[in-house]
């Protein structure tokens, strides 16, 4: 049976995409990013730390619905081996060529490339190959494994690379963040998204997505208790410091620091604390929409419904945003052409006083996510009317 899609799934997968660009914004902008991590409690402020806090919710979410959106296409056309092999190629598409070629040329912004960074694109896309061998086990056992992963995989934090030997760069693709790999051509490669447990986050939205098959209102109840439910457990063992992060949270000399300590939890690789804090009230923010209903000009739905394409054009429009205002600021654009010194902390040729205002890095990101939705309406239209394979892998 061919039925619609969810207006509620893609209207919370547009907002993280919307957050998303914020995070992006100030990794490009913000003054402050070029020199300390807005979580180092010896620099930051609050407004720092919880402008980059919001962001955290977008790898988690879009992941998790990566998985549910998987489960709900079999719905709608019930043909696994389709399925299968529309997530294997597709997985393989984004890691090549929309991760280590589109978004490394948007960021880079220069041939050949000085780095190319695994993020959440690699991921999914690894998650997405797993994903079309996993779809065919039980979901009962898929759902049982992939929640002993999720809750399970701090208990491998202390487990060295070289435990493994000759295998140790496995172990870091696997689990081990900020490893570098030398690629052809002098390039080399910054993982940030170790494969585990995000595998286990995109095969737990499939199985998710059964809660769609429930009666609406019986539905609303389970997302409620269940979103709930995780933001309870999120307090609870963050609160208690006894699993689920290796960077447990400690007093600090004001409040607002020990506030920033207790929500500072691990994201690469994501904690069991990081997933809670994120996907319980992200699935409260499901269970709020599943009642509503929204024009289709709606730009959160927009952005929804085309994100990858929202993905590629985003880090372009924000890199030529920065080359414009280099211009205009400096009469130069010559360090546009590098990664800025918040992704590659030995940049040169950036000048002093680089950087923007939070409060101006706020009104660049509006403008770029307001610019962003006449592209992507106009490609949600293109979908509409042309059904191709193709463009699917979008």
């Amino acid at each position: 049976m061919n039925r619609p899609r969810l207006q509620s799934i893609d209207l919370l997968r547009g907002i993280v995409m919307v957050i998303m660009a914020l995070d992006h914004v100030r990794d490009f902008f913000h003054a402050d990013a070029q020199l300390y991590s807005p979580e180092d409690l010896a620099h930051t402020t609050g407004a720092i730390f919880f402008t980059r806090w919001i962001t955290h919710f977008c790898a988690p979410v879009f992941v998790f619905l990566a998985g549910t959106g998987s489960y709900l296409a079999l719905r709608r056309r019930n043909r696994p081996g389709e399925l299968s092999r529309f997530l294997w190629t597709r997985g393989l598409w984004l890691i090549f060529g929309v991760e280590m070629f589109f978004v490394a040329a948007a960021i880079n912004f220069r041939w050949p490339f000085q780095l190319i960074l695994w993020q959440v694109i690699w991921a999914i896309g690894w998650s997405m190959i797993a994903l079309a061998a996993l779809i065919h086990v039980p979901w009962r056992t898929l759902l049982a494994g992939s929640l002993a992963m999720i809750a399970l995989h701090n208990t491998l934090d202390g487990v060295k690379p070289e435990a493994f030997g000759s295998l140790a760069w496995l172990w870091q693709i696997l689990h081990v963040p900020f490893a570098f790999f030398p690629l052809p051509g002098g390039v080399t490669a910054m993982l940030l998204y170790p494969l585990i447990p995000w595998v286990a986050v995109m095969s737990a939205g499939y199985c998710f997505g059964r809660v769609y098959d429930l009666e609406p209102e019986r539905r609303r109840r389970f997302l409620w208790k269940l979103g709930a439910g995780l933001t309870v457990g999120f307090f609870a063992l963050r609160f208690t410091n006894w699993y689920g992060d290796p960077s447990p949270w400690s007093w600090q000399s004001t409040t607002e620091l020990t506030v920033i300590s207790f929500f500072r939890a691990t994201k690469y690789p994501p904690s069991l604390v990081y997933l809670l804090m994120t996907l319980g009230p992200a699935i409260l923010v499901l269970a709020a929409l599943d009642r509503t209903e929204v024009s289709d000009r709606n730009p959160f739905l927009a952005f929804g419904r085309v994100p990858m394409f929202y993905y590629l054009l985003h880090f372009n429009l924000i890199h030529a945003v920065m080359a414009v205002l280099a211009w205009f600021r400096y009469g130069r654009m010559d360090f546009v052409f590098q990664l800025p010194k918040a992704i590659n902390p030995n940049a040169a040729g950036f000048p002093a006083d680089y950087g923007y205002s939070l409060g101006e890095t706020y009104l660049i990101w509006i403008g770029v996510v307001a610019v962003l939705y006449w592209p992507c309406r106009w490609f949600v239209d293109v979908k509409r009317r042309n059904r191709s394979a193709w463009l699917s892998y979008f």
